[in-house]
């Protein structure tokens, strides 16, 4: 379990050079994804199906059913598509739609139906775009963008298009789509869609005719029949929110594209270059300069401070220090001591996410395949309960405790639990707002299944060889009564050491940690996982080495608490949660459940943000410990 020397051989420096020119190598290839379903070859004049999925806003956080708007409904009812527990978890819930669409076919100003606002629906609408509610649209497994056209500036969105917009004091509704798809010719007379937009209007219908809604509708006026409508071409009125008759058209424009099929998420992952690589590559420029830093300390600590107190402990004193008798000071007068109990780690997040990153850097998890990275991350640490389980039951076992059924029961239900119980409880809120985002029951069976079915029982395996193996013997005795620790100068205090702990580390992971922020709060793709592989890597080695600089500062003003092997490093982990929960808050909401959800789900990452790092850092600290009390004479 613990290595025989602190020295790194040519050997292994050949290994980590290795690793590390693979990683790089991993970030910046432009691998291909697997992308969870075969690519479908349209005929021409297929009917190509187009699927909503739920409204969603960055603002409330709250999902709802595309129908709770009074949209035009399919002719023969609203049908749901199957879904899997990770989408099931995200909220989302596709259904059929009303648009007709057929492969190769445009069509100009068609109309898709007649609805009649009455004052809650209005209200509705009105509170949906004011809150900045958007539609899914889903063809062929690929979402649509937007494109909105102003007086000022044409801009595309690449999540969905907006509800309708606000003019000055005025609700106006998008009614109008121009649905543009792009594809690709692959064999003769065989198609392969390739993209996706949609451009809303709003417009004012007018008909040559009266027409109540029911059978074929009359000739529009407000729009020509052979060709597209466009932002200049509305010279009447725009569709205002409120009560009254409201007509819903659409057109249809096809367009050849030289993209092919496995490059059509290109643009929507790199939002067409509005993120550069170079940002990624600053965010990796960046963390590699600071683990550089904090290995040339440690070489220092290593090379320099420590030999000389290892000499000096080592060394037989002369005639003169035995008459003096002088008491031993600095870090080996802590020895009985050093070996204390943890209180925390987390092996089972460290392994389970080292994984989810490297399958996703690999291509296994495509954004093409919805709630893939969901399910990954639910199967990969109920799988890695075996690992937590060997872990707490090894170092249980080394520390004399006695109580282990108590330790493996903790192990796989205390963080288990926790994330649970908030999950349970943020669900019966979103439940009460009739939100999709609230998880079916048959869902949450599922996921408790998971838990007790796999997991637990995983945990008790992993215990049942962990308390097999022989414990870890330690270079020191540690002695029955805790030594007193004396007052501590002041930058050895709590929040000094927060920062000092916490702010290396964090700016060695904020870019990236910003860019999965807003994959999960803003509703954009993340999808440079290499990358990101290769800052967890950093991640690991920056928290490993913070931990022993700042182990070693404690240990030498006789503080066995804060730098010994009996605890993670808090400072670190706490400035490391402090900044995750408030990085990317979705300001501009008047809801307090948003609120509540955000800081929640939060509060749970920033937990396991605690748990990875501190795992590291005690992990490292252990090793640092049993290395230098090793290497000294104790009596």
């Amino acid at each position: 379990f613990v290595p025989s020397s602190l020295c790194i051989g040519g050997s292994k420096r050949q290994m980590f050079l290795a690793l590390f020119v693979l990683l790089g190598a991993i970030a910046s290839s432009d691998a291909f994804y697997l992308p969870g379903v075969a690519p479908y070859n349209f005929k021409q004049s297929e009917n190509v199906d187009l699927k909503v999925n739920k409204l969603s806003s960055v603002h409330t956080l709250l999902p709802y059913d595309y129908y709770s708007l009074k949209f035009c409904k399919p002719k023969g009812g609203v049908k749901s598509y199957s879904e899997n527990l990770g989408e099931f978890l995200r909220g989302d819930r596709i259904e059929n739609s009303a648009y007709e669409i057929s492969m190769l076919q445009d069509e100009y100003c068609k109309v898709l139906c007649q609805v009649d606002l009455r004052t809650k629906d209005v209200n509705d609408f009105k509170q949906a775009i004011s809150r900045q509610y958007h539609h899914n649209w889903i063809i062929d497994n690929l979402p649509a963008a937007s494109i909105l056209d102003t007086d000022q500036y044409v801009s595309t969105q690449y999540v969905g298009y907006p509800v309708g917009y606000v003019d000055k004091t005025t609700y106006e509704l998008y009614n109008h789509v121009n649905i543009i798809l792009e594809y690709h010719e692959v064999e003769d007379h065989l198609y392969r869609i390739v993209g996706f937009y949609v451009e809303p209007l709003s417009v004012k219908h007018t008909f040559s005719s009266e027409w109540n809604g029911q059978g074929t509708a009359p000739a529009l006026t407000s729009c020509s029949p052979t060709k597209h409508l466009s932002y200049d071409d509305i010279k009447g009125q725009r569709q205002k929110v409120a009560a009254g008759k409201v007509v819903f058209s659409y057109g249809v424009e096809w367009r050849a594209s030289e993209v092919h099929w496995a490059s059509r998420w290109d643009v929507y992952l790199t939002m067409n270059g509005a993120v550069p690589d170079k940002v990624h590559w600053f965010s990796i420029v960046n963390s590699i300069v600071i683990v550089l830093f904090l290995a040339f300390m440690v070489a220092i600590i290593l090379m320099r401070a420590l030999n000389r107190d290892i000499s000096k402990y080592n060394r037989i004193p002369t005639d003169e220090e035995k008459a003096e008798d002088r008491e031993e000071s600095g870090w080996k007068l802590v020895h009985a001591d050093i070996f204390r109990p943890p209180q925390e780690y987390g092996m089972q997040l460290i392994i389970c996410t080292f994984f989810l990153i490297l399958f996703a850097a690999a291509g296994f998890l495509s954004p093409a395949n919805r709630g893939s990275i969901m399910i990954a991350m639910l199967l990969l640490f109920v799988l890695m309960g075996a690992f937590a389980g060997f872990t707490s039951a090894r170092l249980y076992k080394t520390f004399k405790g006695k109580q282990w059924q108590r330790c493996t029961l903790l192990t796989a239900l205390l963080y288990p639990g926790l994330i649970f119980a908030v999950f349970f409880g943020l669900n019966a809120l979103v439940w009460s707002y009739g939100s999709t985002g609230a998880v079916p029951v048959f869902s949450m069976v599922a996921v408790l299944m998971l838990w007790f079915g796999i997991s637990v029982p995983l945990v008790f395996l992993g215990a049942y060889f962990g308390y097999k193996k022989d414990p870890i013997e330690f270079p020191v005795v540690t002695s029955n009564i805790p030594r007193q620790i004396p007052e501590q100068p002041w930058y050895l205090q709590g929040v000094v050491t927060c920062l000092l702990g916490g702010v290396l580390p964090f700016g060695a992971c904020f870019v990236e940690m910003f860019f999965i922020m807003s994959s999960i709060w803003m509703d954009q793709y993340y999808y440079v996982f290499g990358f990101l592989l290769v800052v967890y890597v950093i991640l690991a080695i920056t928290c490993a080495e913070i931990t022993i600089v700042m182990c070693y500062f404690q240990l030498c003003a006789e503080d066995y608490r804060g730098g010994g092997a009996a605890s993670s490093p808090r400072g670190l982990l706490r400035c490391m949660c402090s900044c995750t929960a408030l990085y990317t808050f979705p300001a501009e909401s008047d809801m307090s459940v948003t609120y509540a959800l955000y800081f929640g789900y939060m509060g749970v990452i920033s937990i396991g943000v605690f748990l990875v790092t501190g795992t590291i850092g005690f992990f490292s600290c252990l090793y640092f410990n049993y290395q230098i009390y090793a290497s000294i004479k104790v009596d």
